[in-house]
């Protein structure tokens, strides 16, 4: 049944938006929890509607020092893929990419995931070699990928620089159909609208300042609204994951950097699809408003700050002019920047910390929104299980000190250049 008439629609839209139900609650702390999840982006908010729906937990708060879809989650450029080789990260997002293949019609919320593909140029024969291996192994773990070669990628992408003076040739690329583009903010409202609807109280404006402790336990979250109570607490904020460990004596395997992305003033269709530059660091996709949504290489320092800088700007809208000459007419309509949390391999770390009741999800590095939904799906089982996942028993923090190093760089199928 429609949760809303046709009627009720009409009725709602008259009234200036007066007596709209909130699309979830607003509501005060309790005095404890089984499970606070620290950070409402997309990778809180899927953990909390997992551990809810998957595993029954409905006393569950999820913390955000700032807005729902503040961080990351709303300063990406929305690409979704798993178009990864190595063993523990191929199944890990190929999951991701199936759940977001049902997630609209799960949440009842359009998350506008579009499947328009993911190519990624190849400048080389080395290269096409290179993503010819990527490509066999991602079809043996049955993830979709095609080897096109130049006139395939001319047919289907003709306004990028075939000319004999390229400064750097198109040789072909790797395509994965299935990949493309979801919206970044209906995600976020739509797992808000989720979780809230199984119980989950989504505490905004609630900045965690410290822990208690007792042994080798967290009881208690303090935060800029008093101190809560906790069972088990999760982190999933992204670039500040760094600065909350600190403030338990723990210095993990991450940096903290700024990632830009930008968009230009909308035009025309041009571009259907999602396609990277292989010889540097370029991605770009059209929205459907017109604008053209793109990004690059992280800033090269330490920073928390969420704003980008213009050397980076130079660097970009550099290799985006030689994939896509004609960009070079287009105006930048904005850009932002998102703190990420880089890992010393490349992959992600979802797993169990050194605290027994701390569980870790982070250092994303370029790979954050793409996994939204399979980071919530496999964080709420070590959660609820207090033990991992097979999908991410591999990307555990203990790797790092035995040096077994999932060392697949998280932009995809380029060469590591940490």
């Amino acid at each position: 049944m429609a949760e809303y008439s046709a009627f009720s629609l009409l009725r709602h839209a008259l009234t200036g938006h007066k007596d709209w139900r909130r699309a979830w609650r607003d509501p005060e702390p309790k005095k404890s929890y089984d499970v606070i999840i620290v950070g409402a982006g997309g990778h809180g908010m899927a953990s909390a509607f997992y551990l809810a729906k998957n595993h029954g937990i409905r006393n569950i708060a999820v913390l955000e020092k700032g807005y729902l879809g503040g961080g990351n989650t709303g300063r990406n450029t929305t690409i979704v893929r798993s178009n990864y080789m190595l063993e523990e990260n191929a199944h890990f997002y190929e999951k991701s990419l199936q759940l977001w293949e049902q997630l609209s019609d799960e949440l009842n919320f359009n998350v506008m995931f579009s499947q328009r593909a993911v190519t990624n140029l190849a400048h080389s024969d080395s290269q096409m070699d290179a993503f010819a291996r990527r490509g066999n192994t991602m079809r043996l773990n049955g993830i979709d990928a095609e080897l096109l070669d130049r006139k395939q990628v001319q047919r289907e992408m003709p306004y990028l620089d075939f000319s004999d003076n390229a400064r750097f040739p198109i040789y072909g690329g790797l395509k994965q159909p299935r990949g493309g583009t979801a919206r970044h903010d209906a995600v976020a409202w739509g797992l808000a609208r989720g979780a809230d609807r199984l119980g989950v109280d989504i505490i905004q404006n609630c900045e965690v300042t410290g822990f208690k402790r007792e042994g080798n336990r967290i009881t208690a979250v303090e935060t800029s609204r008093g101190d809560i109570g906790c069972g088990k607490i999760g982190f999933a904020v992204a670039g500040s994951t760094g600065h909350l460990a600190s403030k338990l004596g723990m210095k993990l395997p991450i940096e903290s950097h700024v990632l830009q992305a930008f968009v230009s003033e909308p035009l025309k269709p041009l571009i259907d699809t999602v396609v990277t530059f292989g010889a540097g660091h370029f991605y770009v996709s059209q929205s459907d408003k017109g604008g053209l949504v793109f990004g690059g290489d992280i800033d090269m320092y330490n920073s928390y700050a969420q704003r980008g800088n213009t050397p980076m700007i130079e660097h970009v809208v550099s290799a985006g002019l030689a994939m896509i000459p004609s960009l070079s007419r287009l105006r930048i309509l904005r850009h932002w920047g998102g703190v990420m949390d880089m890992s010393m391999d490349g992959s992600p770390i979802i797993g169990k910390s050194p605290i027994d009741n701390l569980y870790l999800n982070c250092g994303w590095c370029y790979g954050g929104f793409k996994a939204t939904p399979g980071s919530g799906w496999v964080f709420a089982h070590t959660i609820a299980n207090d033990a991992p996942h097979e999908l991410n028993a591999g990307l555990n923090l203990e790797r790092f000190e035995r040096g077994y190093m999932v060392d697949e760089r998280g932009a995809g199928p380029y060469p590591n250049r940490h």
